[in-house]
């Protein structure tokens, strides 16, 4: 490195904040981060910004080395009828649908012979639905497509079915599992706050709710993803809060196979609607939502996922640079986001994957749902 260099270095960052300094200096010394931290972390801008990102991604390195994973799966939305109307969503305000059993078996035999390792799932709570419904969708898959990875039912239709079969979520869940269910999104989580909650989603299951039915599903050997949507009226204390109760979840149970942050699309919900001032996450914040992410659950939650729909395919790319490892999905039938009002289509193609992730000069690998690698490409 010349001199030259050094010095132009040196200068820029010499004026670092000492308490961020310091929380810059737990990270690469391995010791966890409290709240605290990662709300100054939150804050930050100017050059501490930079060393944020690089530092997320020297992390990210260390744990993960250069692959970008991907999964090549399949959305299979059943339904948009919904009783619960939450106010960030536009998918149950579009013309109403169901799918019949026979379709949904044949999307998946379709994902199947399109390479899918994994069909994703998930529904409305549509009032009329039969109390077998679940496990009827879980068995005829498997009858059909045994091999298939089924990812299916948010911790709200979990909560669903045990309502309508009147039994207890950890009965539900094990007859679920006895069905055909693999694993389950972590959806529903929205942000963790009961407060924002009775605003967003009054009608979904509370903090304590969502936090049992994953604890539940993870004692029963059955993983979930781990989500969090942000940008609408949260703020970065309340996004805090959501990562500290993940974190405590996955010390205590170690069920979560990623965590993904998800920025709110807000262009055709009924919350921006009523209040036009609520525009989503800038840029910067969805970046220091994954740096901060990566830092935060560092020795806890080994896999980041970017969320290309909804950043789209190049942001998304660059956001692999502040910590990420996880490129998603190839998803098929993408619906919910579409509904809110991205541009960013349903379906992004294997191919597309590899050339993104090798633009940034990194190893693109084909992955199962439960992050086992499946195929790794040459990165040149």
């Amino acid at each position: 490195m010349s001199s030259n260099l050094i010095g132009f270095l040196e200068n820029k960052f010499k004026n670092i904040d000492p308490i961020i300094g310091s929380i810059f200096d737990k990270c690469l010394d391995n010791k966890e981060l409290s709240k605290n931290d990662g709300l100054e972390l939150l804050k930050v801008k100017g050059p501490e910004l930079e060393i944020l990102f690089s530092i997320a991604n020297y992390i990210r390195e260390k744990i993960n080395g250069d692959k970008v994973t991907f999964v090549i799966n399949r959305n299979i939305n059943f339904t948009n009828i919904c009783k619960i109307k939450c106010k960030f969503c536009a998918f149950s305000r579009e013309t109403p649908f169901e799918l019949s059993i026979n379709e949904i078996v044949k999307r998946a035999i379709e994902a199947k012979k399109n390479g899918c390792t994994e069909v994703c799932i998930q529904g409305g709570i549509n009032p009329s639905f039969s109390p077998d419904i679940y496990e009827t969708i879980l068995k005829s898959i498997k009858m059909q497509v045994p091999d298939i990875h089924i990812h299916g039912f948010s911790p709200m239709e979990i909560y669903n079915c045990a309502k309508l079969n009147r039994l207890s979520i950890k009965e539900t869940l094990i007859r679920l599992k006895d069905a055909g269910l693999d694993s389950i999104p972590g959806t529903a989580a929205e942000i963790l706050d009961d407060d924002i909650r009775k605003i967003i989603c009054p009608n979904k299951i509370d903090v304590k709710t969502w936090i049992d039915i994953i604890k539940t599903a993870h004692k029963l050997k059955i993983p979930t993803t781990s989500t969090m949507m942000y940008g609408h009226i949260d703020t970065i204390k309340h996004r805090m809060e959501h990562l500290e109760i993940i974190k405590n979840i996955q010390k205590d149970t170690g069920g979560f196979t990623e965590f993904v942050p998800l920025s709110f699309i807000y262009l055709n919900t009924p919350l921006h609607m009523s209040n036009f001032t609520i525009k989503g996450a800038t840029g910067i914040e969805d970046l220091k939502i994954y740096a901060v992410s990566r830092l935060y659950f560092q020795n806890i939650i080994d896999n980041i996922q970017v969320s290309w729909v909804k950043l789209g395919p190049k942001f998304a790319q660059y956001a692999l640079n502040v910590g990420c490892n996880d490129f998603g999905g190839t998803l098929f039938d993408e619906n919910i986001s579409k509904s809110a009002g991205v541009s960013f289509g349903e379906y992004m193609p294997e191919t597309d994957f590899i050339h993104l992730i090798k633009d940034l000069g990194r190893t693109p690998a084909q992955r199962d749902t439960l992050y086992k690698i499946i195929k790794v490409y040459n990165k040149k």
